[in-house]
Protein backbone atom coordinates (compact mmCIF):
# COMPACT_ATOMS: atom_id res chain seq x y z
CA UNK A 1 0.00 0.00 0.00
CA UNK A 2 2.68 2.58 0.87
CA UNK A 3 4.22 2.19 -2.65
CA UNK A 4 1.04 2.92 -4.60
CA UNK A 5 0.98 6.76 -4.13
CA UNK A 6 4.63 6.96 -5.23
CA UNK A 7 3.92 4.92 -8.34
CA UNK A 8 0.96 7.19 -9.13
CA UNK A 9 3.12 10.30 -8.82
CA UNK A 10 5.74 8.76 -11.09
CA UNK A 11 3.08 7.98 -13.71
CA UNK A 12 1.75 11.56 -13.57
CA UNK A 13 5.27 12.97 -13.84
CA UNK A 14 6.09 10.86 -16.91
CA UNK A 15 2.83 11.97 -18.58
CA UNK A 16 3.58 15.63 -17.90
CA UNK A 17 7.11 15.24 -19.19
CA UNK A 18 5.88 13.65 -22.42
CA UNK A 19 3.37 16.48 -22.88
CA UNK A 20 6.11 19.06 -22.28
CA UNK A 21 8.37 17.47 -24.90
CA UNK A 22 5.50 17.25 -27.39
CA UNK A 23 4.67 20.96 -26.95
CA UNK A 24 8.34 21.89 -27.27
CA UNK A 25 8.74 19.94 -30.52
CA UNK A 26 5.54 21.48 -31.96
CA UNK A 27 6.65 24.99 -31.00
CA UNK A 28 10.07 24.47 -32.53
CA UNK A 29 8.58 23.20 -35.81
CA UNK A 30 6.16 26.15 -35.95
CA UNK A 31 8.96 28.63 -35.38
CA UNK A 32 11.04 27.08 -38.14
CA UNK A 33 8.08 27.07 -40.53
CA UNK A 34 7.32 30.72 -39.75
CA UNK A 35 10.94 31.67 -40.35
CA UNK A 36 10.93 29.96 -43.74
CA UNK A 37 7.57 31.56 -44.65
CA UNK A 38 8.65 35.08 -43.76
CA UNK A 39 11.65 34.79 -46.05
CA UNK A 40 9.29 34.70 -49.03
CA UNK A 41 8.60 38.13 -50.63
CA UNK A 42 4.84 37.56 -50.70
CA UNK A 43 4.82 36.64 -47.03
CA UNK A 44 6.70 39.78 -46.04
CA UNK A 45 4.18 41.89 -47.95
CA UNK A 46 1.24 40.15 -46.28
CA UNK A 47 2.79 40.71 -42.87
CA UNK A 48 3.29 44.42 -43.60
CA UNK A 49 -0.36 44.72 -44.67
CA UNK A 50 -1.53 43.02 -41.48
CA UNK A 51 0.59 45.31 -39.30
CA UNK A 52 -0.68 48.39 -41.20
CA UNK A 53 -4.31 47.36 -40.75
CA UNK A 54 -3.73 46.83 -37.03
CA UNK A 55 -2.14 50.28 -36.67
CA UNK A 56 -4.99 51.97 -38.56
CA UNK A 57 -7.47 50.30 -36.25
CA UNK A 58 -5.57 51.55 -33.22
CA UNK A 59 -5.48 55.09 -34.62
CA UNK A 60 -9.24 55.01 -35.22
CA UNK A 61 -9.82 54.07 -31.58
CA UNK A 62 -7.54 56.89 -30.45
CA UNK A 63 -9.25 59.51 -32.62
CA UNK A 64 -12.01 59.97 -30.05
CA UNK A 65 -9.40 61.21 -27.60
CA UNK A 66 -7.88 63.67 -30.09
CA UNK A 67 -11.02 65.55 -31.13
CA UNK A 68 -12.26 68.17 -28.65
CA UNK A 69 -15.55 67.58 -26.93
CA UNK A 70 -18.29 68.77 -29.25
CA UNK A 71 -20.52 70.04 -26.47
CA UNK A 72 -24.28 70.09 -26.07
CA UNK A 73 -26.20 69.62 -29.31
CA UNK A 74 -27.99 72.58 -30.83
CA UNK A 75 -31.77 72.76 -30.49
CA UNK A 76 -33.82 72.01 -33.61
CA UNK A 77 -37.49 72.21 -34.45
CA UNK A 78 -37.93 68.79 -32.80
CA UNK A 79 -36.51 67.49 -29.51
CA UNK A 80 -32.97 66.16 -29.87
CA UNK A 81 -32.02 62.86 -28.28
CA UNK A 82 -28.50 64.22 -27.83
CA UNK A 83 -29.55 67.15 -25.67
CA UNK A 84 -31.65 67.70 -22.59
CA UNK A 85 -32.42 71.23 -23.77
CA UNK A 86 -35.99 71.83 -24.92
CA UNK A 87 -36.42 73.25 -28.45
CA UNK A 88 -36.22 77.02 -28.50
CA UNK A 89 -39.12 79.16 -29.66
CA UNK A 90 -38.86 79.97 -33.36
CA UNK A 91 -39.67 83.37 -34.87
CA UNK A 92 -43.34 83.86 -35.80
CA UNK A 93 -44.23 81.81 -38.86
CA UNK A 94 -40.93 79.99 -39.01
CA UNK A 95 -41.22 76.27 -39.67
CA UNK A 96 -37.67 75.37 -38.66
CA UNK A 97 -34.26 76.80 -38.05
CA UNK A 98 -32.78 77.25 -41.52
CA UNK A 99 -30.35 74.51 -42.34
CA UNK A 100 -31.49 72.23 -39.54
CA UNK A 101 -31.17 68.49 -40.27
CA UNK A 102 -33.82 67.39 -42.74
CA UNK A 103 -34.57 70.95 -43.86
CA UNK A 104 -33.50 72.16 -47.29
CA UNK A 105 -30.93 74.97 -46.78
CA UNK A 106 -32.40 78.38 -47.48
CA UNK A 107 -30.74 81.48 -48.81
CA UNK A 108 -28.37 83.12 -46.30
CA UNK A 109 -30.25 84.89 -43.55
CA UNK A 110 -33.79 83.74 -44.39
CA UNK A 111 -36.25 81.64 -42.45
CA UNK A 112 -38.49 79.30 -44.46
CA UNK A 113 -42.06 80.58 -44.41
CA UNK A 114 -41.28 83.67 -42.36
CA UNK A 115 -40.46 87.31 -42.81
CA UNK A 116 -36.85 88.39 -43.05
CA UNK A 117 -35.39 88.72 -39.52
CA UNK A 118 -34.51 92.26 -38.55
CA UNK A 119 -30.87 93.30 -38.34
CA UNK A 120 -31.35 93.92 -34.61
CA UNK A 121 -31.91 90.24 -33.87
CA UNK A 122 -30.04 88.61 -36.77
CA UNK A 123 -30.81 85.32 -38.46
CA UNK A 124 -29.65 83.35 -35.43
CA UNK A 125 -32.25 84.90 -33.08
CA UNK A 126 -34.09 81.59 -32.64
CA UNK A 127 -31.03 80.25 -30.80
CA UNK A 128 -31.03 83.05 -28.22
CA UNK A 129 -32.42 80.99 -25.32
CA UNK A 130 -30.04 78.11 -26.00
CA UNK A 131 -27.13 80.54 -26.36
CA UNK A 132 -27.93 82.16 -23.05
CA UNK A 133 -27.80 78.78 -21.32
CA UNK A 134 -24.55 77.78 -23.02
CA UNK A 135 -23.03 81.19 -22.33
CA UNK A 136 -23.73 80.81 -18.63
CA UNK A 137 -22.12 77.38 -18.60
CA UNK A 138 -19.03 78.28 -20.62
CA UNK A 139 -18.40 81.92 -19.78
CA UNK A 140 -18.70 82.93 -23.46
CA UNK A 141 -20.87 86.01 -24.19
CA UNK A 142 -24.32 84.73 -25.17
CA UNK A 143 -24.36 86.77 -28.38
CA UNK A 144 -21.11 85.10 -29.47
CA UNK A 145 -22.47 81.63 -28.68
CA UNK A 146 -25.51 82.50 -30.76
CA UNK A 147 -23.31 83.27 -33.77
CA UNK A 148 -21.21 80.11 -33.36
CA UNK A 149 -24.30 77.96 -32.92
CA UNK A 150 -26.02 79.34 -35.98
CA UNK A 151 -22.87 78.77 -38.03
CA UNK A 152 -22.88 75.11 -36.95
CA UNK A 153 -26.52 74.72 -37.99
CA UNK A 154 -25.91 76.22 -41.42
CA UNK A 155 -22.67 74.33 -42.10
CA UNK A 156 -24.17 71.06 -40.88
CA UNK A 157 -26.94 71.38 -43.44
CA UNK A 158 -24.64 72.34 -46.30
CA UNK A 159 -21.75 70.00 -45.43
CA UNK A 160 -23.11 67.27 -43.13
CA UNK A 161 -19.98 65.16 -43.53
CA UNK A 162 -17.81 67.85 -41.95
CA UNK A 163 -19.28 67.50 -38.42
CA UNK A 164 -18.34 71.05 -37.44
CA UNK A 165 -19.02 71.86 -33.79
CA UNK A 166 -19.74 75.35 -32.46
CA UNK A 167 -17.16 74.74 -29.74
CA UNK A 168 -14.39 74.61 -32.36
CA UNK A 169 -15.49 78.01 -33.68
CA UNK A 170 -15.57 79.28 -30.09
CA UNK A 171 -12.04 77.99 -29.53
CA UNK A 172 -10.82 79.96 -32.54
CA UNK A 173 -12.91 83.00 -31.60
CA UNK A 174 -11.47 83.31 -28.11
CA UNK A 175 -7.88 82.96 -29.35
CA UNK A 176 -8.32 85.45 -32.19
CA UNK A 177 -10.25 88.23 -30.44
CA UNK A 178 -11.78 87.04 -27.16
CA UNK A 179 -15.09 86.53 -29.01
CA UNK A 180 -15.11 89.99 -30.56
CA UNK A 181 -14.42 91.66 -27.19
CA UNK A 182 -17.68 93.63 -27.24
CA UNK A 183 -20.61 93.01 -29.57
CA UNK A 184 -23.74 94.96 -30.40
CA UNK A 185 -27.11 93.15 -30.18
CA UNK A 186 -26.79 92.60 -33.96
CA UNK A 187 -23.50 90.74 -33.44
CA UNK A 188 -21.17 93.44 -34.76
CA UNK A 189 -18.01 94.57 -32.97
CA UNK A 190 -18.52 97.88 -31.20
CA UNK A 191 -15.04 98.92 -32.31
CA UNK A 192 -13.50 97.50 -35.51
CA UNK A 193 -10.85 94.87 -34.81
CA UNK A 194 -7.79 95.37 -37.01
CA UNK A 195 -4.62 93.32 -36.62
CA UNK A 196 -1.02 94.56 -36.95
CA UNK A 197 0.45 95.15 -40.42
CA UNK A 198 1.60 91.94 -42.10
CA UNK A 199 4.96 93.44 -42.99
CA UNK A 200 7.18 90.44 -42.23
CA UNK A 201 8.05 91.52 -38.67
CA UNK A 202 7.12 89.93 -35.33
CA UNK A 203 6.90 86.50 -36.92
CA UNK A 204 4.24 87.58 -39.43
CA UNK A 205 4.28 86.95 -43.17
CA UNK A 206 4.90 89.90 -45.44
CA UNK A 207 1.66 90.47 -47.38
CA UNK A 208 1.51 93.70 -49.37
CA UNK A 209 -1.87 95.42 -49.56
CA UNK A 210 -4.46 93.57 -51.65
CA UNK A 211 -7.67 95.52 -50.95
CA UNK A 212 -6.46 99.15 -51.26
CA UNK A 213 -7.22 99.55 -47.58
CA UNK A 214 -10.95 98.91 -48.03
CA UNK A 215 -11.20 96.46 -45.12
CA UNK A 216 -8.19 97.24 -42.98
CA UNK A 217 -7.51 100.92 -43.67
CA UNK A 218 -3.92 100.13 -44.69
CA UNK A 219 -2.87 100.78 -48.30
CA UNK A 220 0.67 99.45 -47.81
CA UNK A 221 0.22 96.13 -46.01
CA UNK A 222 -2.66 93.74 -45.43
CA UNK A 223 -3.96 93.28 -41.89
CA UNK A 224 -6.22 90.61 -40.41
CA UNK A 225 -9.68 92.00 -39.73
CA UNK A 226 -12.66 91.25 -37.52
CA UNK A 227 -13.34 88.91 -34.60
CA UNK A 228 -12.17 85.83 -36.52
CA UNK A 229 -9.16 87.70 -38.00
CA UNK A 230 -9.58 87.09 -41.72
CA UNK A 231 -6.89 88.37 -44.10
CA UNK A 232 -8.62 90.52 -46.77
CA UNK A 233 -7.94 88.08 -49.63
CA UNK A 234 -9.28 85.15 -47.60
CA UNK A 235 -12.35 87.10 -46.54
CA UNK A 236 -13.14 88.08 -50.12
CA UNK A 237 -13.04 84.38 -51.02
CA UNK A 238 -15.15 83.05 -48.14
CA UNK A 239 -17.29 86.03 -47.09
CA UNK A 240 -20.89 85.35 -46.05
CA UNK A 241 -23.98 87.39 -45.19
CA UNK A 242 -25.23 85.09 -42.42
CA UNK A 243 -27.71 87.49 -40.83
CA UNK A 244 -29.34 88.69 -44.04
CA UNK A 245 -28.66 92.39 -43.53
CA UNK A 246 -27.49 92.72 -47.13
CA UNK A 247 -23.81 93.01 -46.26
CA UNK A 248 -20.99 90.50 -45.75
CA UNK A 249 -19.19 92.29 -42.94
CA UNK A 250 -15.87 90.98 -41.49
CA UNK A 251 -16.69 92.89 -38.28
CA UNK A 252 -19.98 90.97 -37.87
CA UNK A 253 -19.55 87.77 -35.84
CA UNK A 254 -22.59 86.14 -37.49
CA UNK A 255 -20.98 86.57 -40.90
CA UNK A 256 -17.43 85.62 -39.96
CA UNK A 257 -18.42 82.60 -37.86
CA UNK A 258 -20.25 81.10 -40.85
CA UNK A 259 -17.36 81.96 -43.18
CA UNK A 260 -14.88 80.38 -40.76
CA UNK A 261 -16.99 77.23 -40.52
CA UNK A 262 -17.08 76.81 -44.29
CA UNK A 263 -13.35 77.50 -44.49
CA UNK A 264 -12.57 74.82 -41.87
CA UNK A 265 -14.65 72.27 -43.77
CA UNK A 266 -13.00 72.97 -47.13
CA UNK A 267 -11.64 70.04 -49.09
CA UNK A 268 -14.08 67.52 -47.63
CA UNK A 269 -12.54 67.52 -44.15
CA UNK A 270 -14.28 65.51 -41.41
CA UNK A 271 -13.76 67.34 -38.13
CA UNK A 272 -15.05 64.35 -36.17
CA UNK A 273 -11.67 62.70 -36.80
CA UNK A 274 -8.42 63.68 -35.13
CA UNK A 275 -6.61 64.16 -38.45
CA UNK A 276 -9.44 66.14 -40.00
CA UNK A 277 -9.82 68.45 -36.99
CA UNK A 278 -6.09 69.06 -36.72
CA UNK A 279 -5.69 69.83 -40.42
CA UNK A 280 -8.67 72.19 -40.37
CA UNK A 281 -7.41 74.32 -37.47
CA UNK A 282 -3.84 74.20 -38.80
CA UNK A 283 -5.12 75.63 -42.10
CA UNK A 284 -6.50 78.58 -40.14
CA UNK A 285 -3.11 79.36 -38.62
CA UNK A 286 -0.17 77.19 -39.58
CA UNK A 287 1.35 76.83 -36.12
CA UNK A 288 1.22 73.72 -33.94
CA UNK A 289 1.10 75.91 -30.83
CA UNK A 290 -2.02 77.60 -32.23
CA UNK A 291 -3.75 74.25 -32.79
CA UNK A 292 -2.91 73.17 -29.23
CA UNK A 293 -4.29 76.43 -27.83
CA UNK A 294 -7.55 76.21 -29.80
CA UNK A 295 -7.90 72.56 -28.78
CA UNK A 296 -7.61 73.47 -25.10
CA UNK A 297 -10.37 76.06 -25.29
CA UNK A 298 -12.66 73.99 -27.54
CA UNK A 299 -12.34 70.94 -25.30
CA UNK A 300 -13.01 73.02 -22.18
CA UNK A 301 -16.10 74.60 -23.74
CA UNK A 302 -17.38 71.21 -24.82
CA UNK A 303 -17.03 69.73 -21.35
CA UNK A 304 -18.63 72.72 -19.64
CA UNK A 305 -21.54 72.92 -22.08
CA UNK A 306 -22.34 69.24 -21.61
CA UNK A 307 -22.16 69.39 -17.82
Amino acid sequence: MPGKPIDLLKTIWRALDRARRTVWRATTRAARATSVYLKRPGARFATQVAVTVALLGALTLLAAYVVPKAGTALPTSEPSTASSQAPVALPPGAEAIPGAPGVKPSQPGTFPGSQQPTTDTGASASLANWAQTMGTKTGIPARAVQAYGYAEVRVSAQLPGCHLSWTTLAGIGVVESNHGRALTPAGKTQTPIIGPPLDGTAGNKAIPDTDKGALDGDTKWDRAVGPMQFIPTTWNTWKQDADGDGQADPQDLDDVALAAGLYLCAGGRDLATGRGWYDAVLSYNHLDAYVVKVYGYADDYGRKSAA
